[in-house]
């Protein structure tokens, strides 16, 4: 695996344990759920399902860009460009999953 990928699972892994962190507020938790589908639906159109972690992580560079009009779109809370970070980052983990090389 590329230093890249791995740089690129270590910041999604840790955008994840954020995420589960805000279960704390059910409220907060529930609208950055909904950011983090909005991302993964993204992905799932630019990326498709069949795709390998070094091509994810490559989708990843640009992600600030779509992934910030995808959110905005959504009519998301104020709050919101504080956490893109984090939603995307948790948005890539759980779609890391599906990559034909994924190991845990």
């Amino acid at each position: 695996m590329s230093v890249a990928v791995e740089n690129a699972r270590q910041e999604w892994e840790e955008s994840h344990r954020r995420l589960q962190d805000e279960a704390r507020d059910p409220l907060r938790y529930d609208r950055l759920l909904q950011q983090v589908e909005i991302v993964s639906a993204e992905l799932r159109r630019r990326i498709g399902q069949t795709f390998t972690l070094d091509e994810l992580a490559r989708v990843y560079a640009d992600a600030d860009r779509w992934a910030r009009e995808a959110v905005a779109a959504s009519e998301p809370p104020p709050w919101w460009p504080r956490t893109l970070a984090l939603v995307e980052g948790a948005a890539f983990h759980l779609y890391a999953r599906g990559a034909s090389d994924y190991a845990p």
